[in-house]
């Protein structure tokens, strides 16, 4: 790493709080606007995906992208626990979503928290830690004032308008996805659903913080499932011509490795598997929602640039976890491979020279907590489990702070359901340069019963499992050797 670069960029980001004190007449931080994404995968334009997403865009041009950005574990609440609070779903003891992590930890600092506690005004609007079923389940020692539509199930999320309801252009899907169809493409307003009343509060609560040192968190819930964005963000896609599906397992890959896509396919005697053209539409309806997404974004966006706070406030974008959409027989989260691990990942700080660069290193969701202390100059936290990426963020095109990024999954997927209520086993999964590797252990011995490896050149497609090949010994080797000095096996 170049110290040069570093310090330089971190003068930088001095000159942005002292910008800050003399627009303001005191002594702000950075502000953060700290936005994320549900179920997201990294499906956008600058990743050279067909979705249509021109505010991430927007963003990118002004941002350091990460390329290789993984979260801890593919599923909402470990994920999202383990970034807030800068701790790994292990260290959290943290790995299904009917768990609050405050019931494990109650007097963790959370990123929102330890930026209240330094004088912010920290807000909510959406969903940001899990989407918990009441309203008591937030966080709300976390925020300045009451978090907005951060609770609810997403099949709650039907269309809310005035008058009739305009019919839906879409089959409607495999199953009723709680309330809602799976799929639904009806001529409404943004606003109709829950992501355009997000961005609107949004807009609202920033036109109210800015002239004070504000963390504003801003969560979307799309394009989690159901696909249900408006008529018009469907319209952006021909079905015909987007990327085809391949549904094919991985060649030697163990069968703990897969779940049954409860999800999106329902479980036991009420799955069903889907047809080609309900396929299809499930996919469209995913871009659709993406799109829907972007456009919120957008308006979010606008109104940080009208609020005159832009020149002072750190933009982070990310997704919680990644999602299938077919591809290896799989709909939805809870895997290990690299279309569940891998997230978009974009921090935008003003006044930088590299916005619109984009970066190789190996970064976690968990080095965002660490990263934005460094950036806003807030006392470490000495839990933290993840790194600052400020010397990434000073030189994108060579610094890396960490050698392997990791994901990890129970099975069963959702083992709380099970009468013991415990895992049979866990999954856990380095990412190097070359090559992702998965041991499986039992749970209660911590032996190794199932191993995977697949090769960076044939990701996120993973064709083949390659443990043993000679010519990956070497690559085997090295993931084995970092996977087992973060993850030592062990018994539980």
């Amino acid at each position: 790493m170049n110290s040069v670069r570093l310090l330089r960029f971190l003068a930088a980001v001095g000159a942005l709080a002292f910008a800050g004190r003399l627009s303001a007449g005191e002594a702000p931080r950075p502000n953060v606007l700290f936005i994320m994404a549900d179920d997201y995968r990294p499906e956008l334009a600058t990743f050279g995906s067909p979705a249509v997403t021109p505010n991430l865009a927007r963003l990118a041009r002004r941002a350091v992208q990460f390329d290789r950005a993984y979260a801890q574990q593919a599923v909402c609440n470990p994920s999202r626990s383990s970034l807030l609070t800068g701790l790994r779903p292990d260290t959290l003891r943290l790995w299904n979503n009917g768990t609050h992590f405050r019931e494990l930890r109650p007097d963790v600092t959370t990123l929102p928290l330890h930026f209240k506690q330094h004088g912010y005004d920290t807000r909510c609007v959406g969903k940001i830690f899990h989407n918990w079923h009441t309203k008591e389940k937030g966080d709300a020692r976390s925020w300045s004032a009451p978090e907005f539509l951060h609770y609810a199930t997403h099949g709650d999320d039907g269309p809310q308008v005035n008058g009739p309801l305009p019919p839906n252009h879409a089959t409607g899907g495999i199953r009723a996805y709680t309330n809602v169809p799976m799929c639904e493409a009806r001529d409404v307003p943004d606003e109709a659903y829950y992501d355009g009343r997000v961005a609107a509060e949004a807009v609202r609560v920033l036109a109210e913080i800015k002239a004070r040192p504000f963390f504003l968190a801003v969560g979307f819930w799309k394009p989690h499932a159901p696909f249900n964005a408006p008529k018009k963000y469907w319209d952006l896609y021909d079905r015909a011509k987007l990327p085809p599906l391949d549904p094919r397992r991985p060649a030697g890959a163990p069968e703990i490795a897969f779940h049954d896509s409860r999800e999106i396919l329902g479980a036991g005697a009420a799955r069903v598997v889907p047809t080609e053209a309900q396929a299809a539409e499930m996919r469209h309806g995913y871009f659709a929602n993406i799109s829907y997404m972007d456009a919120q974004l957008g308006k979010v966006l606008d109104a940080l640039d009208r609020s005159g706070a832009a020149g002072r406030t750190i933009v982070v974008f990310a997704g919680d976890h990644g999602y299938h959409l077919g591809e290896h027989g799989l709909w939805a989260k809870t895997s290990n491979f690299e279309l569940d691990a891998r997230v978009p990942m974009m921090i935008a700080v003003p006044g930088t020279p590299h916005g619109g660069r984009r970066s190789a290193a190996l970064v976690e969701l968990l080095d965002l907590f660490p990263t934005l202390n460094t950036l806003c100059a807030l006392p470490a936290v000495p839990s933290l489990e993840g790194r600052s990426l400020a010397p990434v963020l000073a030189d994108p095109a060579s610094a890396a702070v960490k050698p392997a990024a990791f994901t990890q999954h129970p099975r069963p997927a959702y083992y709380d359901r099970e009468p013991d209520k415990q895992p049979r086993a866990m999954g856990y999964s380095v990412r190097t340069a070359r090559v992702r590797y998965t041991e499986w252990r039992d749970w209660k011995t911590g032996a190794t019963i199932a191993r995977e490896l697949y090769e960076d050149a044939d990701e996120p497609a993973e064709t083949r499992s390659l443990v043993g090949e000679p010519r990956f010994a070497g690559a085997q080797a090295e993931a084995e050797k970092l996977l087992r000095a973060q993850f030592p096996p062990s018994k539980n």
